[in-house]
């Protein structure tokens, strides 16, 4: 009953907190706008901190099927509990950009898994699942620190496949894996340099995109290391 009553108190602060025009807004920027409350990034963070930690409540948040309690549930779940089975269930549940990379951001980078998913739903068709693939790749790239470059490399082959892809939250996961994977050092900038050049040279509007874009980040920006 606890659990219950924890659960319908969150989904009150959600209503209160609902934003019509905020909605609006976010259906613009290609946000589903159905069952949305237009709850600000903000505003949930500071819930979850408030809330704490409680993966059985996630699970009753992430079922009510609500926009903001779908991202809410990515901020409290504790990762070591999460399974590949609960990972394959909620990245076939995304409809929007955002809830894929906020939990991807918040909660499946963070797991055992995160590496193997990003390889695995990199190939699959469904646009937010293929895009959640990317968007680890990034994710990683940017917090795994300790991670071997051979990680890092083995994305590349994928990147490139993946580039004729015209779906615009895709091509634009791919290009972030691209440029976010080349600034990790100077071997992985140059392999990813490499990898946007080949790219460049596919028949393809969002190949030739990605790979202009990836272009004029990496080779605009040196990265001076430690040890140079």
């Amino acid at each position: 009953m606890a659990g219950q009553t924890k659960y319908d108190e969150i989904i009150k602060k959600l209503k209160s907190l609902s934003n019509l025009e905020a909605v609006a807004g976010m259906a613009r920027f290609g946000i589903n706008p159905e069952n949305t409350y237009g709850v600000s990034i903000p505003n949930l963070r500071r819930m979850a901190k408030e809330i704490g930690k409680d993966h059985t409540l996630t699970q009753k948040l992430w079922a009510s099927g609500i926009h903001e309690a779908k991202i809410l549930a990515g901020m409290i779940d504790e990762s070591e509990r999460v399974t590949g089975k609960q990972m394959e269930d909620w990245v076939k549940d995304f409809d929007s950009w955002d809830v894929c990379d906020q939990v991807c951001m918040n909660l499946f980078e963070k797991t055992g898994f995160a590496y193997k998913k990003a390889g695995e739903w990199s190939k699959r068709d469904e646009e937010f699942v293929k895009r959640a693939g990317f968007v680890m790749m990034a994710r990683l790239a940017v917090s795994d620190k300790e991670a071997e470059d051979e990680r890092f490399s083995k994305f590349f082959p994928l990147i490139k496949r993946e580039s004729t892809d015209n779906r615009n939250f895709v091509k634009k996961a791919v290009n972030w894996a691209l440029r976010q994977i080349g600034k990790r050092n100077i071997n992985l900038k140059r392999a990813a340099i490499k990898t946007a050049e080949e790219i460049q040279k596919i028949d393809s509007k969002s190949a030739k995109w990605i790979a202009a874009d990836a272009l004029k980040e990496l080779k605009g920006k040196r990265l001076t290391l430690k040890n140079e």
